[in-house]
């Protein structure tokens, strides 16, 4: 066992042997039923499972999430998780037992137990504080250690995630015939990631097993990517250290997408009950979408949960900060001829919080991007809202993680889109009705679409 790990180990004995005399099992043992909440059967359908994890910190991270709030995270990850993890380890991720029936009571999901489990003890106390299932990991335990565990978690109807981090663990697993297998990502060793290890070692596990792939998992390109390996994914650090949670999680499950050119309430409201994390508000008086600033004012209150892009072309450096800091807006996208001395300008007078996007047009190859202080590039065909896709093949081998694509976006192609790897996707023409009017049937299924992996 690695060092690390080891250590941790180490200190679960003593934590175990502490609690035991605090809270023996004698003590609780009668009230512990069985779990109702079937963890097996949640991570099974033909969409990709994803197991949201509560963790305040990690001995890789430290603190991750300043504002740890169990209940308010339980009431984001229960509209998007098939399961619930929650880190009960209190030395090294600053866990609780205590959080597990806080979610439990939010969420309708099962609750995963996740804790360094060497005892029969910490089985029957995480069922007791209504888990509904628990983490075994290989490399932490022998096959008759699991074996015990692993017979007392069915005994109580609880799932077990078997985890495995390297060969002989997962052949182990195999012989073990663990039903859901956790391929973690992070070497234990030195706690770093390396995503071959999905790739490599879920192809040997039988078509019965459930695999799970677990660590560094951050970005929606690689979820779709991924998904053609493992059956879900158990995601935490990813999540929890943005503030905006319920963006962060959206932004893994569907990327980083943008709903451009709102001009009415009802789309914007649209826009986000169908997973938008951006809203675009159109500050160009040429474009039929064009908003002044009091219709802007009242598309953002009718979504607050949206965050809000500012479109202008070569507008004022004045007139852009006014309108970001008077609308609250996110980022202000530049779609004119804006030069690198129009943004140094710009980014000296906008609030630190508000990013500058630059919006670039692709021809017959990628424009360079080259650009200081720009947080994010749109790629488009022409100059926006024209409905045209360039040639996509361009972007074959490139690093778009700072990268939204837009032209002709639609339910039609936005998978093929999807596949190209940008951060995001930007919708505009492809889900209208008219020029600056939304339709609320195309924006539910272009989400859906983008979902159904």
């Amino acid at each position: 066992m690695e060092t690390v790990l080891a250590k941790i180990v180490a200190d679960k004995a003593i934590w175990v042997e502490a609690r035991k005399a605090q809270q023996p099992l004698a003590s609780f043992q009668n009230q512990v039923v069985p779990s109702s909440r079937r963890f097996y059967s949640a991570l099974q359908g033909a969409r990709t499972a994803f197991i949201l994890e509560c963790k305040k910190a990690s001995p890789s991270k430290g603190v991750i999430r300043e504002d740890f709030d169990p209940a308010k995270i339980a009431e984001i990850y229960k509209h998007h998780a098939s399961a619930i993890s929650v880190l009960t380890d209190e030395k090294y991720f600053h866990g609780s037992f205590d959080f597990l029936p806080v979610v439990s009571a939010i969420a309708p999901q099962p609750i995963l137990c996740k804790d360094f489990i060497i005892d029969p003890y910490q089985i029957y106390l995480a069922r007791f504080y209504q888990a509904d299932a628990c983490l075994l990991m290989l490399s932490v335990l022998d096959d008759e250690q699991y074996r015990q565990l692993a017979a007392v978690a069915h005994s109580l109807e609880m799932g077990v995630l078997t985890e495995v981090s390297n060969e002989e663990e997962l052949e182990r697993a195999i012989a073990l015939e663990a039903k859901v297998v956790g391929i973690n990502n992070r070497d234990l060793r030195d706690l770093s990631i390396d995503l071959n290890r999905t790739r490599q070692l879920a192809p040997r596990l039988g078509a019965g097993v459930t695999v799970i792939s677990e660590s560094g998992i951050n970005t929606y390109a690689q979820v779709r990517e991924l998904s053609h390996f493992a059956n879900g994914f158990l995601i935490g650090s990813a999540l929890m250290e943005y503030p905006d949670l319920n963006a962060a999680v959206l932004r893994v499950l569907l990327g980083e997408n943008k709903v451009c050119g709102l001009t009415r309430s009802e789309d914007a409201q649209a826009a986000y009950q169908a997973g938008a994390v951006y809203g675009g508000l159109i500050f160009v008086d040429t474009s039929p979408r064009a908003v002044s600033d009091e219709q802007a004012q009242v598309v953002i209150n009718a979504a607050p949960g949206l965050r809000y892009v500012g479109v202008f072309r070569n507008a004022p450096v004045d007139d852009v900060v006014a309108r970001a800091q008077r609308l609250g807006l996110a980022a202000v996208q530049l779609h004119g001829t804006e030069d690198q001395q129009y943004v140094n300008a710009l980014r000296a007078a906008l609030p630190a919080d508000v990013q500058i996007w630059k919006a670039l047009s692709v021809a017959r190859s990628l424009p360079a991007r080259d650009y200081q202080h720009v947080d994010k590039y749109l790629f488009d065909n022409g100059q926006g809202g024209s409905g045209e896709r360039f040639d996509w093949s361009l972007l074959a081998g490139q690093r778009l993680d700072n990268v939204l694509l837009a032209g002709g976006l639609g339910a039609d192609n936005c998978v093929e889109a999807a596949r190209a790897g940008c951060a995001g996707l930007d919708f505009n023409s492809g889900v209208e009705r008219e020029p600056g009017i939304k339709d609320a049937d195309k924006l539910a299924s272009v989400f859906r679409t983008l979902r159904a992996y």
